[in-house]
Order: C-alpha cells, then sequence, then structure tokens
C-alpha cells in the first residue's frame, strides 16, 4: 500500500508518484486535522490515512506542522476569494447577498477546510496571525469602506460593516463547524444549506434595505 517514490526527474520536478503521494498526505492531514484539531493530530495517524509509511510522509513534510501549514496556505486563496469578488460597483444588497450565498457554499463545499480554519483561530492562529493582521485585515478594511459608501449613500442601511462582515462570517461558516449539531437538530430529510440560504438571504435583506 505504501507508494514508493521514483528518482527525481531532471530539473528538479516532481514524478507522478511524488506528486500522488504529497496530495495523498495533504488530503488525510486534512481529514485527521479537521476532525482532531491540531493537539490531537500526529504523524503516525496522517501516514496511515495517507496510507504510507511514516518515513516515506518525512520525505515529504518534516513534521505535522508543515502539513499543516501547507494545508492552511492552500486554503488562503479560496478563503480570501468570496469576499474578494464583491464588487464595489455593483448594486449593494444584491452584492452583499451574493458575497453571503458566496460563503455559505464554501462551507456546504468545504467543510473540513472551514474547521481547519476554526480550529486554527481558536488555537490563536499561531499559523496564520500574520495573514490575519496583513493580507485580512487590509481587504476586510477596503471592503468596509465600499459598505460604508453605500450606507452614506443611503443605498444600505447603516450598520457598521466590519460587525456585519463578522455576522455573515458566523451566520455562514456555521454550518461547516458545527455540522453535526445541525443535521442532528434539523432531523433527516432537510438540506441545511438550500434552508439556510433562503434564511439568510431575507435576514441580510430586511437588514440592510435602506
Amino acid at each position: 500500500m505504501d507508494g514508493q517514490d521514483e528518482p527525481p526527474r531532471a530539473g528538479g520536478g516532481r514524478t507522478r508518484i511524488q506528486e500522488r503521494n504529497r496530495a495523498a498526505i495533504l488530503e488525510a492531514g486534512l481529514a485527521v486535522f479537521s476532525a482532531t484539531g491540531f493537539s490531537g493530530a500526529t504523524l503516525d495517524r496522517i501516514a496511515s490515512e495517507a496510507k504510507l509509511s511514516k518515513p516515506n510522509l518525512l520525505y515529504y513534510f518534516p513534521s505535522k506542522e508543515a502539513v499543516h501549514m501547507a494545508l492552511l496556505t492552500n486554503l488562503l486563496d479560496a478563503w480570501l476569494a468570496p469576499l474578494r469578488a464583491l464588487d464595489p460597483e455593483g448594486e449593494p444588497v444584491a452584492e452583499v447577498l451574493a458575497y453571503v450565498r458566496r460563503k455559505l457554499d464554501l462551507s456546504r463545499d468545504f467543510p473540513r477546510e472551514s474547521r481547519l480554519f476554526a480550529n486554527e483561530v481558536l488555537r490563536g492562529a499561531p499559523h496564520l496571525s500574520g495573514v490575519l493582521e496583513g493580507e485580512l485585515a487590509a481587504l476586510v478594511e477596503d471592503k468596509a469602506a465600499v459598505l460604508e459608501r453605500w450606507m452614506a449613500e443611503g443605498r444600505l442601511a447603516r450598520v457598521p460593516p466590519k460587525h456585519l462582515l463578522f455576522s455573515i462570517w458566523a451566520l455562514t461558516q456555521h454550518y461547516a463547524d458545527f455540522e453535526p449539531q445541525v443535521r442532528a437538530v434539523l432531523g433527516q430529510g432537510h438540506d441545511p444549506f438550500a434552508e439556510a440560504g433562503d434564511y439568510l438571504e431575507t435576514l441580510f435583506r430586511r437588514l440592510l434595505a435602506p
């Protein structure tokens, strides 16, 4: 079951087997970290999940911290993309509602990634503090200014822009981060994301209508 490495290619590129093994390790790391958190994860468990030996895993990543950082790095662009897509020239209420939908879709399609991000933040964001204080903070500042302009123009109801974004994050990421609780409460036969989309659209439309 243990993938064996091919000799490195001329020029230093990865071989097919190396690409496959690296992808298997990252997939296994995502499964383990999202289920157990950083403290509960071990290299042995990640290797077992990836169906590789621990020495083979260490060929690609020298520590569980390295696996964790690779996952977080891969996640960041996808995580920031929905807010980046908010168009300053668009219709304000429609733009905010579209952002809510994009965030909800991200929770539906990438629940493990959402839990990985949440676990990192709950630990005090030791691997992400630079991004949170830099790239994310700058992006939020930029989009909050757009929201503030729309409010000043009378095109959105006046609410604190950054707290509006916090509310959107909380109300969309909840469905991924607390998925077992959501499904247990709703019961069989309910699509929590379909119901949540309609509810959140109504909620934010009423909140923001000028």
